[in-house]
């Protein structure tokens, strides 16, 4: 073969391989903290459409997802791609659940800032006590360039965690809620995806006409922030504390619940009191990577539940005693 010819052919190949053995160098002179600072912001203010492949309990489901954020405020729709055609439609802090088999609307209020990151480290994490993190290599996910960052925990009371990065944005790509075995417990992956598109607000309408349908508001409960309590945990996992404390008062009773969050950062556990009339429940349960476990105490129903291993949520939820 010419020489001029074999050139020609060896020079994109050759060309690729140092851009991506300079992405791989900028990857790797990145710290970890700084990609996950540079991740908490590009889940506030990134717009993005693509479909989301889910997996829970060792079942996938598809979701095909527009999320845009414009002036603070958070437009999004959800669809799922199997099943009953579900459409959750968002603006703002109002959530449509659109059910076309029912031809029924619920609207309930949501305040999480994120679909389908909810579980995403935040700032408060302390690195070094009570998990390690890393930027372990690249890879690729829905086409694109990504950096792998590994959160280890230190004890079994919480999860680990590995988060695909978009090299050049810091979008998180794919995540992986990690048991102690190293199984994967819950996964959400895009496999495809675009980022920072211009987003058209016929993208975020609903798919079906609800003129006729029904529309049912959600049960609301009131929310007293920042309240006092005697209640407290006597064996806390290490690293975790109360971050705050609300008074709650249900859908269709007067009687007030105590929550409890505590959170060491990543993890987050909510514990639930609630007097009793002599009933109540005990015991654990799970769905996907969240588990609770209920006790009686002193007469109260006490829950904990958090996407954190049985171990954590039973012993809080058994040390729960008042002051």
């Amino acid at each position: 073969m010419h020489g001029t010819a074999v050139k020609s052919m060896l020079w994109p190949a050759l060309l690729a391989g140092q851009l991506g053995c300079s992405s791989a160098a900028f990857a790797e002179r990145v710290e970890p903290n700084e990609w996950l600072g540079r991740m908490g912001a590009a889940v506030q203010a990134t717009n993005y459409e693509g479909t989301v492949i889910r997996i829970q309990d060792g079942k996938a489901e598809a979701l095909k997802v527009v999320h845009s954020v414009a002036d603070g405020v958070i437009r999004e729709k959800v669809v799922t791609q199997e099943g009953s055609g579900l459409e959750i439609i968002r603006n703002g802090n109002e959530v449509h659940c659109i059910l076309p088999d029912s031809k029924s609307v619920l609207v309930e209020e949501w305040d999480d800032q994120s679909t389908l990151f909810s579980t995403l480290p935040s700032s408060e994490v302390r690195f070094g006590n009570e998990y390690d993190v890393a930027v372990v290599r690249e890879d690729r996910v829905a086409g694109r360039q990504a950096v792998l960052v590994a959160i280890r925990p230190h004890d079994e009371y919480r999860y680990g965690h590995r988060i695909w990065l978009d090299v050049e944005t810091a979008f998180p790509l794919q995540t992986k809620l990690i048991a102690e075995d190293g199984s994967a417990i819950e996964q959400v992956m895009f496999a495809d995806i675009t980022l920072n598109g211009e987003i058209q607000a016929s993208s975020l309408a609903p798919t079906y006409s609800t003129e006729n349908f029904r529309w049912l508001d959600a049960p609301s409960r009131h929310v007293s922030r920042n309240v006092e309590t005697e209640w407290h945990s006597t064996d806390l996992p290490r690293g975790f504390r109360a971050v705050a404390t609300h008074g709650e008062t249900m859908p269709g009773s007067e009687d007030v619940v105590t929550h409890i969050l505590y959170s060491d950062g990543l993890a987050n556990v909510s514990v639930f009191i609630a007097a009793t009339d002599g009933g109540g429940r005990t015991g654990p349960s799970r769905v996907g990577g969240s588990n609770s476990f209920q006790a009686i105490v002193d007469g109260f129903q006490v829950t904990a539940v958090g996407e954190v291993p049985a171990l954590t949520v039973q012993q809080i939820a058994t040390s729960m005693t008042r002051r």
